[in-house]
């Protein structure tokens, strides 16, 4: 299945590289490109992609108003917020927003396209490199008040406890059948189940749960 990729950043250079770049992967079609939040949103209602790579810093709609129209309307096109490590604060309103992830624009190419195809197919994927500071942000208190003792959680299975310790560490659906030696599908109904039982809102107060358990450490 080829996965439809919308391309939103006022860098023009940018956009075509990523374009070039996609072009020899059969997989991944770019079908738009925008400047500014506002074509990305338009582009989104006219040719509903799976996937907008969107940039945060646009000129008059940024890329987090951008995304909050785009995940808020009927369509079920994900973004995958692209910038840079000095834009953290940026980042957590884009997740906030409804982002199904980011990357940053100094990750090898090819960990982009991966970054592309893991969203387009429904997971979201946090970059490891601004965990700390992503917990340390939706938790809403200072650092070291999250080194606490670990909050208990009633419910899960020692097979779900398993999965969350690896959602907190920013694995993918994928790298996690990888690692637990299951199907992609069980890795999403275990993800599922874990937002269900849990009550959270998406994969990224999963992480932060993982964190509230003391399933995985932050790191020094």
């Amino acid at each position: 299945m080829t996965a439809r990729v919308v391309l939103a950043d006022d860098q023009p250079l940018v956009r075509s590289g990523l374009r070039v770049l996609m072009a020899d992967h059969p997989d991944l079609e770019v079908v738009g490109e925008a400047s500014t939040g506002a074509e990305a949103v338009q582009l989104v209602r006219d040719v509903s992609p799976d996937v907008v790579v969107m940039d945060i810093r646009m000129p008059g709609m940024d890329g987090i108003e951008a995304t909050r129209l785009i995940t808020a309307g009927p369509a079920t096109t994900r973004v995958l917020v692209l910038t840079t490590f000095d834009e953290d604060d940026h980042v957590y309103g884009a997740l906030r927003a409804g982002a199904s992830g980011f990357v940053v624009k100094d990750m090898a190419l090819d960990d982009i396209l991966a970054a592309i195809r893991v969203v387009a197919g429904g997971d979201a994927l946090i970059a490891p490199g601004v965990t700390r500071r992503l917990i340390a942000d939706f938790v809403g208190r200072p650092e070291a008040a999250l080194e606490r003792a670990p909050r208990p959680v009633e419910g899960i299975t020692e097979r779900e406890r398993e999965v969350l310790t690896l959602v907190g560490r920013g694995r993918s659906n994928t790298e996690i059948a990888e690692d637990l030696f299951i199907t992609v599908a069980t890795a999403k109904s275990h993800v599922s189940r874990l937002l269900t039982k849990l009550g959270a809102r998406d994969r990224v107060q999963l992480v932060i749960t993982a964190y509230e358990m003391g399933l995985v450490t932050l790191p020094r």
